[in-house]
């Protein structure tokens, strides 16, 4: 199968299994067995909708789903020695960035590099990231970035090929962290967790329910744990 149509394959079957879309799903069955009078399916299907959105906004359960994956590794405090390169890997800048900006500080002559491809944008994630951080104040000449790698998994075949056993500090969100790490060292690299934008479950309470910020960490944690069951499928961890 062509590589291009592979990835949008498996972006749209994300897209289809995530909570919210499950959710719609159910709604939608259950409307068509309403249109078609068989009114018992249709309030169990309409019923179970409301409740699995009720759920998987509910920070109770979120938190749940989150925190494995943010636990994993925590924040990094003891930076290794001989460290060339920090990769900070694209996604969310404006939280990531301010790791890289501690650690870069923290590191003498140390490379950034910004990661993430352009799907229909005509810059890359990695070009604006890089902006973002000479914004801040970083060097051009201690930019490097890594603008074709379109997931996770390409990103580590390009760090291979860039430092091979040097030892480099990986930047990511936190709950992204285990599915990032696992496959950095499946292909053998020698990498420092730097984990970023934690979330606090002490911001929710048992009382938080049907808000768009308890919806997205549960999203968040469910499409890493399928990203790791899809990946472990695959070998690649």
């Amino acid at each position: 199968m062509n590589i291009e149509l592979s990835f949008m394959l498996k972006k749209m079957l994300s897209v289809v299994l995530m909570p919210l879309s499950i959710g719609i799903i159910l709604a939608i069955i259950g409307l068509l067995f309403l249109y078609f009078n068989k009114t018992i399916k249709a309030k169990k299907y309409l019923s179970l909708s409301v409740f699995w959105i009720i759920l998987i906004s509910w920070a109770p359960f979120s938190n749940l789903m989150l925190q494995p994956l943010e636990d994993a590794y925590p924040k990094l405090k003891v930076i290794p020695k001989n460290i060339q390169y920090i990769l900070l890997l694209g996604g969310d800048r404006d939280k990531r960035t301010w790791e890289a900006l501690r650690l870069y500080h923290k590191i003498p002559n140390v490379k950034i590099i910004t990661s993430g491809y352009s799907l229909n944008d005509d810059i890359s994630e990695a070009k604006k990231t890089a902006i973002k951080l000479i914004e801040s104040g970083i060097p051009e000449k201690s930019i490097l970035m890594q603008e074709l790698a379109k997931t996770t998994f390409e990103e580590a075949i390009y760090m291979k090929k860039r430092v091979k056993n040097e030892p480099f500090i990986l930047i990511t969100s936190a709950y992204h962290m285990p599915r990032s790490m696992a496959i950095f060292k499946k292909a053998g690299l020698n990498v420092t967790a730097a984990p970023a934008d934690f979330n606090n479950p002490k911001e929710s309470t048992i009382f938080t329910m049907l808000q768009g910020k308890e919806l997205q960490k549960t999203e968040r944690a469910w499409h890493e744990y399928f990203g790791l069951l899809l990946y472990k499928i695959q070998g690649k961890i």
